[in-house]
């Protein structure tokens, strides 16, 4: 060959070094530029440059990238983690979101069936009374349906509200039946007299009792799976710190300014740029696990007493051995009545409509919803969310390795991109985790992200409530995720994450609902109107004495029979 031959050989080899990756043009460069629609075209050079002005992307020799084209590059690398991590975490968001509507859906079932069999009962023993007292009854089970999904509404006014309502109508068909009917003016008197007189013994306490404490388990249920929805929104959109978008650039889209649009990064480069992103997200790990089987210890606590659905479907049991309680008592109490509200004023035939004679029919009862599937429970219901749930329980503890392995890395035996060029990657690779990042070469982590820490703390506190360790008070659910404290109660330390019974402004709070209305087709329980609070709020208190408002009512009675 001669020595002319090996010099012209040697300057062939540095053409092609120095026009490796295909920079002979930057065609493919803009191609790809344009079809990821990461900027305008029109500030991709024609041919390589020497790109002086780059930050990130530093080039060997020639490059096709510009100073805005770095810019775009990070933004796009950006958009790229975080529609990664929306695209991962979409069927865990689904499977909690889906569940949500489901236990709201079965439990409305739920509670129309336990409705059902109450007028059934009131029909079936008390015909008479099944007619009239279907509103009182439909509207003290929407009540008890707003309050399992979480209102804030006292169940205990409401049970008492159900039952005084009740009275009149009890008074005059089974205390008096032999009167026609009472006049609306005396009915109220009678309605109003109920706390005071007790006609029902201790009923309306023992049936709000019941529902209480059979509901807590579910509303604290449901309300972790709410802030599980939470965590994964929150991880989806975390806030990426400028190391690591630098990072991600890098790794990402750096290899395409030298021409190199389709490497991949090396799978232990991966690892350590999005381990380094990641690392907060890391930390939840522990708690998120802990979430999962906090959520099955609970469920399997939720039988006998804390059944809800075996409690609400004896709701119409404890209704007719009230309305027995008092038949048997009519004597003391038809007495009691006519010493407060006076000698019965009755309705004048004329102002009885067709409607109040006789005994309610079959049909007047207006029976809502259909029959349930008898596989459709609460119970079958968790045990199939938890069983998917189970395979979610690592979801944050191996999150980076996901990414790169399904998505970013190469795979192995193939070339790959190792932050400089197309070679082996030869540096340490960190573990998952703030502490691990100490060593990391590529990402530099400072602190844990804020955003994160605060929804650590959110897990931290329903894990307490799930396990039992601290328990509720009934009225206050927002508390997780508010993260206020001012409803505490003076039983334990707010750290302790007990939840208090709230102040009059909460009590009137119209029910806030995390799922949206395109999650449920199911609208009854998302948007209360005030008016039952206001009433819950404006209702007679039992006292010792008889109250001047009762008395006045009583007197105009009097005087206008």
């Amino acid at each position: 060959m001669g020595m002319r031959g090996v010099l012209v050989y040697a300057v062939f080899l540095v053409f092609i070094d120095l026009c490796r990756g295909s920079l002979m043009n930057c065609n493919e460069v803009r191609q790809v530029f344009q079809m990821k629609e990461i900027g305008p075209v029109k500030s991709i050079p024609e041919t390589p440059r020497t790109g002086s002005d780059l930050q990130v992307c530093l080039p060997k020799n020639l490059t096709c990238c510009t100073k805005k084209m770095e810019e775009r590059y990070q933004v796009a690398a950006r958009r790229d983690i975080q529609n990664l991590l929306q695209i991962t975490s979409s069927s865990l968001k689904f499977l909690i979101s889906r569940n949500v509507a489901a236990f709201q859906e079965t439990v409305d079932s739920l509670v129309r069936q336990a409705e059902n069999h109450t007028h059934a009962v009131l029909l079936h023993t008390y015909r008479d009374l099944a007619g009239p007292a279907a509103a009182p009854v439909g509207e003290f089970f929407t009540d008890v349906g707003l309050f399992v999904l979480g209102s804030e509404l006292s169940l205990e006014e409401a049970s008492q509200r159900f039952f005084d309502a009740l009275f009149p109508l009890v008074y005059e068909r089974l205390v008096e039946p032999d009167l026609s009917h009472l006049s609306p003016l005396y009915a109220e008197c009678v309605r109003a007299a109920s706390r005071d007189l007790g006609p029902y013994g201790g009923a309306p306490g023992r049936l709000a009792a019941l529902i209480s404490h059979a509901s807590l388990p579910g509303r604290v249920f449901l309300q972790a799976l709410h802030l599980g929805v939470e965590v994964i929104n929150t991880t989806d959109h975390i806030q990426l710190s400028r190391e690591c978008r630098r990072g991600l650039l890098r790794m990402s889209y750096c290899p395409h300014c030298q021409g190199l649009t389709t490497s991949k990064p090396c799978m232990g480069y991966c690892l350590n740029v999005v381990r380094g992103c990641l690392a907060s997200l890391a930390e939840v790990d522990a708690h998120w696990r802990e979430f999962v089987r906090s959520l099955e210890t609970l469920s399997t606590r939720m039988h006998g007493a804390q059944d809800l659905e075996q409690v609400l479907l004896e709701v119409h049991r404890l209704v007719r051995d009230a309305v027995a309680h008092t038949q048997r008592n009519a004597l003391r109490l038809s007495a009691q009545v006519r010493r407060v509200c006076g000698h019965p004023d009755r309705q004048q035939p004329e102002q009885v409509s067709s409607g109040q004679h006789g005994s309610a029919g079959r049909d007047s009862i207006p029976l809502k919803g259909a029959v349930r599937n008898t596989d459709d429970t609460l119970s079958n219901r968790r045990k199939e969310f938890l069983s998917s749930l189970r395979l979610h329980r690592t979801f944050y503890g191996g999150l980076a390795d996901q990414l790169c392995v399904s998505d970013l890395a190469s795979g192995d035996g193939t070339a790959c991109w190792n932050g400089a060029g197309v070679a082996s990657y030869t540096l340490r690779v960190v573990g998952n985790g703030i502490k691990a990042q100490a060593e990391n070469p590529e990402v530099k982590v400072k602190e844990a992200d804020p955003m994160i820490s605060q929804v650590i703390d959110k897990l931290k506190h329903i894990n307490q409530l799930l396990q039992g360790k601290t328990i509720p008070k009934l009225g206050t659910l927002d508390q997780i995720e508010t993260g206020s404290g001012d409803g505490y109660s003076g039983d334990c330390d707010d750290e302790d994450g007990c939840w208090g019974s709230g102040n009059g402004a909460t009590e009137r709070r119209r029910i806030e609902t995390i799922l949206t209305p395109e999650n449920t087709n199911n609208h009854r329980y998302h948007h209360p109107q005030s008016k039952g609070f206001d009433q819950m709020n404006s209702s007679w208190r039992g006292t010792q004495s008889i109250p001047l408002a009762l008395v006045s009512i009583c007197v105009f009675a009097l005087f206008s029979g």
